[in-house]
């Protein structure tokens, strides 16, 4: 993958409004370069990421500031690679979604010490991506892109469409040409061009990292290549605001679905930020990772004792966890181990039950990912991995209207007449 230059308008650090983004630095080696579109190191390859220059802040203040923001994740604006004035410009402002006490199913799965699950269902293309895209969309201005584009497993097309349409840019996103007819729909709804691509999610992305360095990629911003290291930060709003809805303090233990592995590993640097500017009591936490069977490299490569994630080919209903090569497997090994954590995986039809459990007892339809992380906490319960005494959040990333298909079979208990004698008959009395 050809490394990508730094635009002229970003030859230094102080040529673009990101807040308190001092500069991107390398998760290998540590070579620091200015902040710019670019996502991979020029020294050794390794990823970028934010390094951000929190010096001089006062705690106290900076929780009322925090608590004083709009119910929406600009609320973190100081904490962000962001404006100041982000919450002025036109966006879907995501975030700020409920925490649900689970008590129905805690006690399903024998949970005392506390469940909740963190419902991103109801950002407003339903689902996680949303909190990403919002980010990468305040990068792309800064860096005067003109194109949205993404590599998708299907929310993720949905939540640039969206964005796009929303802030006035151009969209065009890529997708594998098999995904949900609901997720297909969603993305081409807002008017930008959706492309499928015959292959897998990691054939669209390769395909996306060789578009960039042509010309017909000029001026596009792609979300989760190009605009990476912007994009993947919207995720530690989830830990910001779990942390914040628990009474500003961490929870004891979180499952947290694999796709790129992205999202487990920005949460659990949301949470060491939140420890370091003294906003939450440190303590220790532990994360795990869910992943499908049909899907699972990383928690292959977590039960085998590996450092190294090898890839798989993709076969399961979890379409939107189906990353056979994801890019943060390695992180997301680290963190479950230095916190005690675990990966594992489920069955689909371990998925499904999920689905269902969770909206029996707590009235949440999610999609097939979080069945995926439901699934997971109750076999990591059952193996006595998970301490059920411990408080613990589970994440639901996506309704399950876009996964309508998982569920098929479910439908009506009985077809009556309209009379209470066929009522009866139905034995429903």
């Amino acid at each position: 993958m050809a490394v990508q230059t730094v635009a002229s308008t970003t030859d230094s650090a102080n040529s673009v409004d990101l807040g308190p983004a001092a500069a991107l630095s390398c998760r290998e080696c540590g070579h620091r370069v200015p902040l710019g579109p670019v996502f991979a190191c020029e020294e050794c390859f390794g990823p970028l990421e934010i390094a951000y220059d929190f010096s001089g802040h006062d705690t106290e203040e900076l929780r009322k500031r925090i608590e004083a923001g709009p119910a929406n994740i600009w609320r973190y604006a100081p904490l962000l690679p962001v404006p100041a004035d982000v919450a002025t410009k036109p966006n879907l402002n995501p975030g700020w979604t409920k925490l649900v006490q689970a008590d129905n199913l805690a006690r399903e799965l024998g949970v005392t010490g506390g469940l909740y699950v963190k419902d991103d269902s109801g950002n407003p293309t339903h689902s996680f991506k949303d909190r990403v895209v919002a980010q990468a969309l305040e990068a792309a201005r800064a860096f005067g892109f003109t194109t949205l584009s993404c590599s998708s497993t299907g929310n993720l097309a949905g939540a640039v469409g969206a964005a796009a349409a929303r802030a006035g840019f151009r969209s065009c996103v890529f997708i594998p040409h098999d995904l949900e007819q609901g997720k297909i729909v969603m993305a081409a709804v807002y008017g930008g061009e959706l492309v499928g691509i015959e292959g897998n999610y990691d054939d669209v992305n390769r395909f996306c990292s060789e578009l960039i360095g042509d010309p017909a990629g000029e001026g596009w911003g792609f979300v989760n290549v190009n605009l990476r290291p912007y994009y993947a930060e919207g995720s530690k709003t989830l830990a910001y605001e779990i942390c914040e809805q628990l009474g500003w303090r961490l929870p004891d233990q979180l499952v947290v679905p694999i796709a790129s592995g992205s999202q487990l590993t920005k949460i659990d640097k949301g949470l060491q930020e939140l420890i370091k500017l003294g906003l939450v009591e440190d303590k220790p936490y532990k994360i795990f990772g869910a992943q499908a069977e049909g899907c699972s490299p990383v928690s292959t490569a977590f039960k085998a004792g590996h450092d190294v994630v090898r890839p798989q080919k993709p076969n399961t209903i979890a379409k939107s966890l189906a990353i056979g090569n994801p890019a943060d497997g390695p992180y997301v090994l680290d963190i479950a181990r230095r916190t005690g954590g675990a990966v594992e995986d489920v069955t689909d039809a371990q998925v499904v039950d999920a689905i269902k459990l969770l909206a029996r007892t707590e009235g949440i339809f999610a999609e097939t990912a979080g069945g995926v992380t439901v699934g997971v906490t109750k076999k990591l319960i059952e193996d006595g991995v998970l301490d059920p005494s411990l408080t613990t959040v589970v994440l639901n990333t996506g309704d399950g209207l876009k996964t309508l298909d998982a569920v098929a079979g479910t439908g009506l208990t009985a077809t009556i007449r309209p009379s209470l004698e066929s009522f009866r008959e139905a034995g429903l009395v």
